[in-house]
C-alpha cells in the first residue's frame, strides 16, 4: 500500500469551521493505527465471554475505551486453533453493542446485565455462542505493550474490510488535483464509529436564496471500519455566513458487505483477487469525488436552492407552527424540533435571510444549523435532513406551510 504524505495535503488544512480538525493529524493518526490493526475470524463456538472489573491500562484514543474505574468491561477469549495462540480481546462499547445484537439481546438490557448480573450474563452469552455457532470477525487494535487486543467491532465474517486509509488514498488526490476549486478542510474527525472529512471550495461560490446569501461547494467523505455505516462520498453546500452544511441527494454509497464472503468459493479466492475488489471500489470513489467536486455539479444544486426561496410561507402562519409541522414531517423528537426552532431564530438574523419572508431555503438552513451543536456522529444526519427539506415533495411541503 502506498503511503499518503501529510505534507502533500497541508495546503488543504486552512480550515476554521465548527468541529474543525486537522487533515494532517488524521493522516498521521491513520498511519499510526495501520500497523496496530488485527482482524480475527473465528467460529463463535471457539469464543468465550468474560466480564471483569477493569484492570488494563486502557488506551485513551479512538478505541472508545471505558474510563470509569469501577465500570464493568467484557472480554472475548478466542481459543487457540490451527496453531494460533489463545487471545484476549477487550471489547469497547461499539463492539460490545454489536455482540449483544449478534446474540439477540437488546443493547440496553445487555448493558444492565453486564453491570448488575455479570456472571449470569456471561453464561447466557456463552451458551448462545456455543449453541448457535457462526463465523465472526473481531476487528481490533494491538495494545501498546502487545499483551492484549482492544476490540473495536464484532461483525459477521462477511464484513468487507475497506478501511479509512483506503478511502483517503482514493478521495484526496482528485481534490488536490482540482486546483480551480482550491479545496480546504472544514472539519476532520475520527470517532470510535466512523471517519468524517468535510471540505469546502475557496473558489466555487455563488449566491444562494437571496442577495447576501453566499454559498460554497463542498464534498463529504465518510467510512466506518466497524460496521456503523457505508463508504460514502457526497456533495455538501456550505452557507458561508455560518458554515452550515447541507448534504444533497448527490450521494454515493458502497456497502461493506461483500457477497463473495458468504459463498463457499470465497475461501479459494487468492489474496490479490480480494485486493483487486477493493481497488475497484477505490476507483469508483475517486470518480465520485471528481463528479461531486465539479463546478457544474455545484451550479446545478445552487439553482435548486434559489428555487427553494420561492416556496414562501404566509406571514399568517406562526414560525413555531411551521417548525412543529416540519418536525412531524421529518419525524423528529420534541427535543430535535426545539433545536430546529433555535436554528430558525439564528438563521433569521443572518445576511440573506434577515428581513426576508420565511421560505423553504430558510428552513433548510435552520435544520443544518443544528449540526453545530450535534455530536460528531450526528452531524451527517442533520446535514442530510437539510437536503431532505430541499427535496420535500409538494404534498409534504404543503403540510409544513399549513396553519394550525
Amino acid at each position: 500500500m502506498n503511503q499518503i504524505n501529510p505534507q502533500e495535503f497541508q495546503a488543504m488544512d486552512s480550515h476554521g469551521g465548527p468541529g474543525s480538525g486537522s487533515l494532517g493529524a488524521i493522516i498521521q493518526h491513520l498511519h499510526h493505527v495501520q500497523s496496530r490493526k488485527a482482524d480475527l475470524v473465528q467460529n463463535s463456538s471457539n469464543m468465550q465471554l468474560r466480564t471483569v472489573t477493569p484492570y488494563l491500562p486502557w488506551h485513551s484514543g479512538v478505541d472508545g475505551a471505558y474510563k470509569g474505574e469501577s465500570e464493568k468491561i467484557s472480554e472475548i477469549i478466542v481459543e487457540s486453533t490451527g496453531g494460533v495462540p489463545t487471545q484476549t480481546v477487550a471489547l469497547n462499547p461499539v463492539a460490545f453493542n454489536q455482540l449483544a445484537q449478534k446474540t439477540g439481546i437488546a443493547t440496553r438490557d445487555a448493558r444492565r446485565f453486564q453491570s448488575e448480573y455479570p456472571e449470569e450474563f456471561d453464561r447466557l452469552v456463552n451458551a448462545i455462542l456455543r449453541k448457535e455457532p457462526a463465523n465472526r470477525m473481531i476487528r481490533a487494535y494491538q495494545s501498546k505493550d502487545d499483551n492484549y487486543l482492544l476490540g473495536r467491532a464484532f461483525v459477521s465474517d462477511a464484513f468487507r474490510t475497506y478501511d479509512n486509509y483506503d478511502l483517503l488514498q482514493a478521495a484526496l488526490p482528485p481534490l488536490l488535483e482540482n486546483t480551480d476549486a482550491a479545496w480546504r478542510t472544514v472539519n476532520a474527525t475520527v470517532t470510535a464509529q466512523k471517519m468524517y472529512l468535510r471540505f469546502k471550495s475557496n473558489n466555487f461560490e455563488g449566491q444562494g436564496a437571496a442577495v447576501g446569501d453566499q454559498m460554497a461547494a463542498g464534498v463529504v467523505i465518510s467510512n466506518s471500519e466497524v460496521g456503523m455505516g457505508s463508504i460514502t462520498v457526497g456533495e455538501v453546500i456550505w452557507t458561508l455566513a455560518c458554515l452550515n452544511g447541507m448534504q444533497t441527494q448527490n450521494l454515493k454509497r458502497s456497502a461493506h458487505i461483500q457477497s463473495a464472503r458468504g459463498e463457499d468459493s470465497y475461501g479459494i479466492l487468492a489474496a490479490d483477487t480480494r485486493e483487486k475488489d477493493n481497488e475497484l471500489t477505490s476507483l469508483k470513489m475517486r470518480d465520485y469525488v471528481r463528479e461531486f467536486s465539479s463546478r457544474e455539479n455545484f451550479d446545478a444544486t445552487l439553482q435548486k436552492f434559489r428555487a427553494a426561496a420561492d416556496d414562501v410561507i404566509s406571514d399568517d402562519v406562526e414560525k413555531q407552527t411551521v417548525v412543529e409541522n416540519l418536525g412531524t414531517v421529518l419525524q423528529l423528537t420534541k427535543s430535535e424540533t426545539s433545536s430546529v426552532l433555535e436554528g430558525l431564530i439564528q438563521t433569521m438574523s443572518q445576511s440573506g435571510y434577515a428581513g426576508n419572508p420565511l421560505s423553504r431555503a430558510t428552513l433548510v438552513n435552520a435544520v443544518t444549523a443544528v449540526a453545530h451543536k450535534a455530536e460528531p456522529d450526528s452531524v451527517d444526519d442533520w446535514q442530510k435532513l437539510g437536503g431532505r427539506v430541499l427535496e420535500l415533495p409538494r404534498r409534504d411541503w404543503a403540510r409544513v406551510a399549513a396553519a394550525a
